[in-house]
Order: C-alpha cells, then sequence, then structure tokens
C-alpha cells in the first residue's frame, strides 16, 4: 500500500504548517523588485521625441513565444516618427504569450525596447493584455493599478522583522510576568506575615 508515501507526506505538511509565514499585505504594501527584475516592456525615445524604435523587426524574431508583432513602414519625408528610414506602424506585445525572457531587449539594435521592474500587467480581458504602441510608449511613469502606502526594498526581509519585533514583546511580556511574580509573592508573604 503506499502508507509511507502518505505518511511522508504528511510529515512535511505538518513540519511547514506552523512555520511564520512572510505575508505582505498587498497592494498596500509592496516589495520592490530586484533591480535585474524582467517585468512590463515599454518603448523608448530619443531626447528630441523621436521613437528610437525603427521597425526592423529583430525583437520579434528573436522571441522564442512569438509574443511580439512589429509591422515597420518607411518615414515619409514630411513630419517624422525616428530618425531612421523605417519606423514601426505597429508594435503589440502580447503578454498571454510573453515569458520575460529579455531576449527581446538583447536583440533591439537601437536599445528601443526596455524591461521595466512593473509588475502588476493585468487586463479586462484577453485582448486588453495584448499592448499596442500607445501603451508602451510612455511617456510618463507607469500608472499602477492600486495606491501604495508603504514600499520595502527588495533585501527587506519581513520574517526577521516579525521576529525581531515578537521578541520585543516577548521580552517585555516577560518583565511584566516577574513584575507580577514579584507582586503576588510580596502579596502573600504580607497575607503570611499577618496571619502569624
Amino acid at each position: 500500500m503506499a502508507l509511507p508515501e502518505i505518511l511522508t507526506g504528511m510529515r512535511t505538511v505538518f513540519k511547514n504548517v506552523y512555520k511564520k509565514k512572510e505575508t505582505t499585505a498587498y497592494p498596500e504594501v509592496r516589495r520592490q523588485p530586484f533591480p535585474r527584475f524582467k517585468g512590463r516592456h515599454i518603448l523608448d525615445r530619443h531626447p528630441d521625441g523621436l521613437e528610437k524604435c525603427i521597425g526592423c523587426e529583430l525583437c520579434a524574431g528573436a522571441c522564442p513565444a512569438d509574443a511580439i508583432l512589429v509591422v515597420g513602414a518607411d518615414n515619409e519625408p514630411g513630419p517624422r516618427f525616428s530618425p531612421g528610414e523605417r519606423y514601426a506602424q505597429v508594435y503589440q506585445i502580447n503578454y498571454l504569450r510573453c515569458i520575460f525572457c529579455g531576449l527581446c531587449v538583447e536583440a533591439c539594435p537601437t536599445e528601443a525596447l526596455l524591461m521595466t521592474t512593473e509588475y502588476e500587467i493585468s487586463g479586462p480581458s484577453r485582448e486588453g493584455l495584448v499592448f499596442t504602441k500607445d501603451q508602451l510608449i510612455v511617456d510618463e511613469p507607469i500608472v499602477r493599478h492600486w495606491p501604495t502606502e508603504k514600499e520595502y526594498p527588495p533585501e527587506h526581509n519581513l520574517l526577521k522583522e516579525l521576529e525581531a519585533s515578537r521578541s520585543e514583546t516577548d521580552a517585555v511580556g516577560g518583565a511584566r510576568n516577574a513584575g507580577d511574580q514579584r507582586l503576588k509573592s510580596t502579596a502573600a508573604s504580607g497575607r503570611g506575615g499577618a496571619q502569624s
């Protein structure tokens, strides 16, 4: 029968069920990701406002999940979109397919495509998770869905903080208990002296 395997599994469950969990009250309390975390993509611009993307489609070719669609077009003699001969007329990233590997960023010759540390990517529907060029070109900081009250640095260890606060509480409680014991013993000795 499978009794040894069941007992092994139950031993693992009981060993971990009473451990203190590191819980944050997300989204009010957040932990900043590490600087190398690969999150939401953005398309960058030159300081003069022209797009860095030249519509070369190398990012789409490097994507192993086929999540990027780029359609390049030629720049017209009038107002230009990018400093090169071409620009990205259509640029889409399907976040339902994206595996956040970063190969698209490495393939970009103009450093137009960047990955931020923003990890909140949600949408009301499947179509809402296909980000278009307008959503990817970000001229202002990315707006989060919910406000943040407190944000911890990436190396912050919440478990150590909880243990430290618990040990302080235990120390105060221990001193309080010792004081209560002294009061009880003093009261008991006072009663004993009064009875004799």
